[in-house]
């Protein structure tokens, strides 16, 4: 499976009234914590490769513990990779384990989002401690063929929420955060 995923800069509250107008679905929002891991064997860094522990809970109370691999970016354009994702029972044991094996926890990521759907799309607004405000649009795919016209379309969205993709940036919020 790879995500597509396209993030620019924007003002959450002018890009939530766009949203309104063009009749979105508001899925939910969310409060995220992600834990990022280093791997003892090779520089997640230097591979564009990332290890995660999210947990979140959503505005309905509910909590989830997931753990995800990123692999490297397929593109120069951008954020899709090849992603693999579980759920998880216990942040805590999942952490003890990855430690035990020397990987290294080398931030962690705190952020709120609220999610609408858009024409088979899903529209995060987000905003990162210590990172700033941002949109995601992002969908997934079955395999390389689908990519370029699921990354065409989340331009169409970008551009319908009168967004420019010409702004978007590939850097994590990881790497953000640890720029700053």
């Amino acid at each position: 499976m790879y995500e597509v995923e396209v993030k620019v800069p924007a003002e959450l509250g002018v890009v939530r009234d766009r949203l309104e107008a063009l009749e979105a679905a508001r899925v939910g929002s969310v409060v995220q914590a992600d834990t990022y891991y280093n791997a003892p064997h090779r520089d997640f860094a230097e591979t564009d490769e990332a290890l995660r522990i999210r947990s979140e809970r959503s505005d309905d109370g509910t909590e989830e513990t997931r753990v995800t691999y990123k692999g490297p970016l397929v593109d120069e354009e951008t954020k899709t990779r090849e992603e693999f994702e579980t759920g998880i029972e216990d942040d805590e044991t999942i952490d003890a384990i990855l430690t035990s094996l020397d990987f290294e926890p080398t931030a962690t990521v705190r952020k709120d989002r609220e999610r609408f759907s858009l024409d088979g799309y899903t529209v995060t607004l987000d905003s990162v401690d210590g990172v700033g405000e941002y949109v995601e649009v992002e969908t997934e795919v079955a395999g390389e063929s689908d990519l370029e016209a699921a990354r065409e379309g989340a331009y169409d969205v970008l551009e319908r929420l009168e967004l420019d993709p010409d702004d978007q940036l590939r850097t994590s919020y990881l790497g953000l955060l640890l720029e700053s």
